[in-house]
């Protein structure tokens, strides 16, 4: 049977934010400030090799 279903999907998805999950003193959240500060160094690095209208190509040119 087609259209749209009555049924309560809600229970079919978790509502959490991971924020409230870590606790305020846990070591994680003093290792995600190293950890996203070294990430934000690797883009900058990557930069050129993402494309800007898409898909780049596997080989750059030279």
């Amino acid at each position: 049977m087609m259209g749209r279903q009555r049924r309560d999907q809600a229970k079919l998805f978790y509502e959490f934010r991971l924020d409230d999950r870590v606790p305020k003193n846990h070591l994680l959240r003093r290792i995600d400030v190293f950890v996203t500060a070294v990430l934000a160094d690797l883009h900058k690095e990557l930069e050129p090799y993402y494309s800007d209208i898409g898909r780049p190509r596997s080989i750059p040119s030279s």
